[in-house]
């Protein structure tokens, strides 16, 4: 709103809404990974969001760096937090007992990221309840999962694909990340443990990837309204992540994005919804930014929602990143509007249910020891046929 100064009315006066406030964004990490992912976060800086810890095992969540951590005792612990011992049940209803903590961490969230390792037993099995106190309390509500190393074996695969059929029904966006498309990714003497820090550096940048756009007020800004536009009621969505160095470096990042194991070659064309955010260093162009913006923009369809952002890091200098995320594939928005509007309302009013489940779909007996792992195949999750060619 512009005003004229009753003094000088030839000087006109820019009056800001005092009221008006950031927008509030919470990352839970939940479980092993989840944790892992929090701690590369806070390693790497990231601002303007608030940490939440959430683990059945005492010991990890003690070593994690997030300021606020709600620990689930299960029964199988007698009043320890021993872990889940790798039953996704036992952590989900942990979880259910712990929905007054939960609440009451939540509380205020205009946003809600929730980063887990997938086929374990508490990411696996809390952060389906996260999502839904999450999502019934109006917060955008945006899940970043992996899916197991293929050496972990079909067991743990099976558990992670039941695990996200759960999960995406209860999130506004779920970005999942297989973990043995990362290694396509890596120099073939990757150690184990390296791979598992390439998996949680993977889940980092998905996160700040997105809350960067909202936070920080980039040459080519982009507000908290744009990306709910991008990501409420978004379904399964893809994720690409590229890095480019020297004279062509936006261009480079964005092909390496879109060639990236994470992010099916014809996404781009087929999704109905598409953020693309740069980074780079304070001697980056607009010019190189916004043809590499190009590239992106010439391989989706003529009438997707195309947003996206550029801002600037000092420990990016000579460099340009680019994360890309591809949301409304088809089948799996249907049924879902594509922009809900924000509709909050206070967290207590309206408990969760605490009723158990006919069946759950974590029961041990759903879970056959020698089921064949095919690690990326998505198809009992209504995904289209596109991304279901060639994943094994």
């Amino acid at each position: 709103m512009i005003t004229l100064d009753e003094d000088n009315r030839s000087k006109p006066q820019i009056l800001l809404d005092e009221a008006a406030a950031p927008a509030v964004i919470k990352v839970v990490g939940v479980g092993g990974g989840g944790c892992n992912a929090l701690n590369r976060m806070i390693e790497a800086g990231v601002k303007g969001v608030e940490f939440i810890a959430v683990n059945t095992d005492g010991q990890a969540l003690k070593a994690c760096k997030a300021p606020i951590r709600v620990q689930l005792v299960t029964a199988t612990g007698h009043g320890k937090a021993l872990g889940a011992g790798c039953n996704p049940e036992v952590a989900q209803k942990a979880a259910l007992e712990r929905t007054e903590e939960l609440i009451e961490c939540l509380e205020g969230a205009d946003m809600v990221f929730i980063a887990a390792g997938m086929g374990g037993g508490t990411g696996t099995g809390a952060s389906p309840v996260i999502g839904n106190l999450a999502r019934n309390a109006g917060a955008l509500t945006v899940a970043v999962v992996t899916k197991p190393f293929a050496f972990e074996g079909s067991r743990k695969a099976r558990i992670a694909e039941k695990g996200i059929e759960e999960l995406r029904t209860c999130v506004d966006t779920l970005i999942t990340v297989p973990n043995s498309r990362l290694l396509t990714m890596a120099p073939p003497t990757m150690s184990v443990t390296d791979a598992f820090l390439l998996a949680d550096e993977t889940l980092r940048n998905g996160v700040q990837g997105i809350s960067d756009i909202i936070n920080e007020t980039g040459i080519i800004n982009c507000d908290f309204a744009d990306i709910e536009a991008v990501m409420r009621g978004g379904g399964v969505a893809l994720m690409g992540i590229g890095v480019g160095s020297g004279e062509h470096r936006a261009r480079e990042a964005a092909q390496q994005a879109f060639s990236s194991p994470l992010l099916e070659e014809t996404a781009l064309e087929a999704a109905q919804r598409v953020l693309v955010n740069f980074c780079g260093g304070e001697e980056t162009t607009l010019a190189e930014v916004c043809d590499a913006a190009d590239f992106l923009k010439e391989r989706c369809a003529d009438d997707c929602l195309f947003i996206f952002g550029y801002g600037q890091r000092k420990e990016l200098a000579g460099k340009v990143q680019v994360t890309v995320v591809a949301t409304g594939f088809g089948a799996s928005c249907e049924g879902q509007p594509a922009v809900r509007p924000m509709d909050r309302q206070p967290l207590r009013e309206e408990p969760p249910a605490q009723a158990k489940p006919a069946k759950s779909p974590f029961l041990a007996g759903d879970l056959p020891p020698d089921y064949g792992i095919n690690v990326g195949n998505f198809s009992e999750f209504d995904i289209p046929t596109y991304l279901r060619r060639q994943m094994d």
